[in-house]
């Protein structure tokens, strides 16, 4: 499913999002996508993440682009000036799980691309037909015959995605749980501070 267009880094805090920087122009979408790139020997190749460093004195997470195989916007954690063992233990998951997340459907929309070409291929060589019309426009199947693809990749992928399904509910809740941690540490601390303050008082 097209979402839409954009090519903006931006940066996030306190759950608000706000344009920075226009890099390039890509198409956002969710799942696997339907599009066929315009070069497919660019998109055959790995998926890069991206270099952008934010500067030292950043105090935001960093959002980049959608990555061209796996759709996914990469994101860089704001590293803390007072870092806790328990934050970076938190920063580091996050990040790690963002990597674990972009391989694996990098990975996933490349296999669902190349065999659904291979697929449509298939069917037009059975009906003796190239992959162009007369008029030179490229040939399609109907959507009946590309449910039978679609069935046949969703079932041949059924115990990957449930695995993924279990990964990713696993790491969800341990996050939750190190920012739910976190935030009692500080609440914690800030009560404390108070509570010195207004005993010397």
């Amino acid at each position: 499913m097209m979402v839409g267009k954009t090519g903006l880094v931006l940066w996030r805090s306190n759950g608000h999002s706000r344009w920075l920087l226009s890099l390039m122009n890509v198409s956002i979408s969710r799942g696997y996508c339907d599009s066929q790139p315009a070069n497919q020997e660019q998109n055959n190749r790995p998926s890069e993440r991206s270099s952008f460093i934010p500067a030292a004195g950043s105090m935001h997470d960093w959002i980049g682009p959608p990555d061209r195989l796996s759709n996914l916007r990469p994101i860089i954690y704001h590293i803390s000036e007072n870092e806790t063992p328990l934050e970076r233990r938190l920063r580091h998951l996050r990040q790690e799980t963002e990597d674990w997340n972009h391989h694996f459907w990098a990975n996933q929309n490349f296999s669902f691309s190349k065999e659904k070409e291979d697929f449509i291929q298939s069917c037009l060589d059975a009906k003796g037909l190239g992959t162009r019309d007369e008029n030179g426009r490229k040939r399609t199947l109907n959507s009946e015959e590309m449910a039978v693809f679609y069935k046949h990749f969703l079932d041949e992928n059924r115990v990957k995605h449930a695995n993924y399904n279990k990964e990713w509910y696993r790491r969800n809740f341990t996050i939750t749980f190190l920012m739910g941690r976190v935030f009692l540490v500080k609440a914690w601390k800030k009560m404390a501070g108070r509570w010195s303050g207004a005993h010397r008082a």
